[in-house]
């Protein structure tokens, strides 16, 4: 029988939310009390107890071996990012040791073996690491990442535990040094490593525990995000520890399989703070019955926080909805808007007041880029959400293409300017000096607009589909084609292709498991109808088995890749026409 318990609230320390010089001072205050991490398994029962003062005194002990090694200041470690205990051990001990941690991804995908080891041995090439650690779930494949890498050693937990300890006075990163590499998603990309400096955690840290959050000691912190996503590892690792406040931990693909255990832990430990990306609440949603809604509790659930980069409102309404009488207020919603580049978060809308949803004239802002509010019911009506006000120490400007700043309610590319924006990308010059000026101004590759001091984000910029010399938000398709009946919700990615006359075609990708040729037409022809009726344009409509649309490491969908993909598609089927013809000896 498990006799674990949870780590409790905080009921030791108060909440000390002050500037700290680097992340050791941070968990060595924590460690004065009884919070800290815990995991749940499968079945949703408690598997592992972390307390801040356990992972304190097993980070120093890993540091101490690590240092055997002989590795040099600032080498990095590579952590593949199980939601398990040892990755908070070994981050910790790169803290105190001062080398750097990188969280690599752990999600691997049915089917995709070969590019998940791809995908890690080029993060780990890209950031020269000297170490390696992966869980015994993944030393298969970190072993084959591994191969032919100059490392100093690669292996388990286990296989560390055997190293000696040096006898080192430990010398922590300070202010101005990296406390580790974020790599970014890659929705748009190859991901690149984001260098985040002690200094500049610690301030979005601060920022979102006292303005984002406003944390109290009644806080508990619940989430089955990744460690190695920007909202994992900062939202759910590091803001809790700065507030010396508990959380319990979810993994990603028991969330998949069973995200009712999502809500249920909520229920059970009195949660108070958690976050998903839209697909996540909408994927709860579709999954509960009637009698889970009886046995929950969610009347704690303070702030349910959601961040994209256009978040749709209409899932979380029926979210919302759905688990009202669980004591669930759609109140609780806060629009969130960030990006690693930044840390994590740059605003928040208002605590308490839900989601404030801006509805404006969709033709006019495709011609003229105005925002202009319109009537819900009108036919060419979009909606968008307010992602409220900025930390208070960032600045915002809206631009036009020339550079020059833009009215309310204009879109544009958004800049930002904080004492959080990333010092660049981790030996990338060149792909720094595109988004980030001289003067710390970062561009952030969203479109958007403001309304006052609020913020509210459209699209990413190179996912704009330009035809004719209209601007059509790839989100605003994708929405409308997914109320097509056998096509399910974050189903379909919109994207353009330039045709044989060099203009630019709009192109759909949409899921469906239908089989049937009448029934595959007919969601054909009912999407190019709408898409017609709606923004007065065609559009090819691709159909795709379902789980065939590529997503990245944070699970959001990737257009760049799914173009890439379509184009590939065409190729090989324009080929292979090619090749029947000769065979048949027709024309082409």
């Amino acid at each position: 029988m498990n006799h674990m318990k949870p780590t409790p609230a905080n009921t030791s320390l108060s909440v000390k939310i002050t500037p700290y010089t680097n992340l050791v001072d941070a968990l060595e205050y924590a460690a004065q009390g009884d919070t800290g991490f815990n995991f749940y398994d499968g079945r949703g029962h408690l598997s592992a107890v972390l307390p801040y003062s356990e992972l304190r005194d097993e980070a120093k002990v890993i540091a101490r071996k690590l240092l055997s090694l002989g590795c040099e200041r600032g080498a990095r470690v590579g952590i593949i990012a199980e939601t398990e205990p040892m990755f908070h051990r070994f981050f910790f001990a790169c803290q105190y040791a001062g080398l750097i941690p990188i969280a690599l991804p752990a999600g691997i995908q049915l089917g995709a073996h070969g590019a998940y080891v791809s995908q890690v041995r080029r993060m780990l090439k890209s950031c020269s690491a000297s170490i390696v650690v992966a869980p015994e779930t993944h030393a298969n494949f970190m072993t084959e990442a591994v191969q032919g890498l100059d490392l100093l050693m690669a292996g388990t937990q286990q296989d560390y535990d055997a190293l000696p300890e040096a006898d080192v006075e430990f010398v922590p990163l300070g202010a101005d040094d990296p406390a580790y590499l974020q790599y970014t998603s890659g929705s748009t990309s190859f991901p690149r490593g984001v260098e985040v400096t002690q200094k500049t955690v610690l301030n979005n840290l601060m920022e979102i525990a006292r303005y984002g959050l406003k944390l109290d000691s009644n806080d508990r912190f619940v989430s089955w995000l990744p460690f190695y996503h920007d909202m994992g590892l900062v939202g759910f690792v590091l803001v809790p520890l700065i507030g010396q406040l508990s959380v319990d931990y979810l993994g990603s693909r028991t969330f998949a399989m069973r995200p009712r255990l999502w809500l249920k832990i909520l229920s059970d430990n009195g949660g108070t703070i958690s976050s998903a990306p839209t697909f996540g609440y909408a994927l709860c949603a579709k999954r509960l019955r009637p009698s889970d809604v009886e046995n929950y509790d969610l009347s704690n659930w303070r702030a349910a926080c959601v961040g994209a980069e256009r978040i749709n409102p209409e899932p979380l309404k029926l979210f919302a909805d759905i688990l009202k009488p669980s004591g669930f207020d759609e109140r609780a919603f806060v629009a969130c808007y960030g990006m690693a580049e930044c840390v994590l978060a740059t605003s928040f809308a208002p605590l308490g007041e839900g989601l404030n949803v801006d509805v404006v004239d969709r033709k006019l802002m495709a011609i003229t880029g105005e925002a202009r509010p319109t009537d819900s019911d009108s036919v060419s009506a979009s909606s968008y959400v307010d992602c409220g006000k900025l930390l208070p120490g960032f600045e915002f400007s809206i631009l036009d293409d020339d550079g020059n700043e833009l009215e309310d309610r204009h879109c544009g590319h958004i800049h930002l300017k904080g004492p959080s924006v990333m010092r660049g990308y981790y030996k990338d010059e060149e792909s720094t000096r595109k988004v980030l000026s001289l003067d710390g101004w970062l561009n952030t590759g969203d479109i958007g607009y403001r309304i006052g001091q609020h913020v509210v984000i459209t699209s990413r910029s190179k996912d704009v589909i330009i035809i004719k010399g209209r601007n059509i938000w790839p989100y605003d398709l994708e929405v409308l084609a997914e109320k097509t009946c056998g096509v399910k919700h974050g189903g379909v990615a919109a994207f353009s292709v330039t045709d044989e006359r060099q203009e630019e075609q709009a192109v759909m990708v949409v899921e469906t498991r239908e089989k049937d040729t009448d029934k595959r037409q007919h969601i054909v022809e009912d999407i190019s109808r709408s898409i017609h009726a709606y923004f007065g344009i065609n559009a090819l409509i691709d159909l795709t088995p379902r789980g065939t649309l590529p997503r990245t490491s944070s699970g959001k969908l990737s257009r760049t890749q799914s173009k890439q993909d379509f184009l590939a598609r065409k190729t090989l089927q324009g080929v292979e026409e090619s090749m029947t013809r000769v065979a048949n000896k027709q024309p082409a």
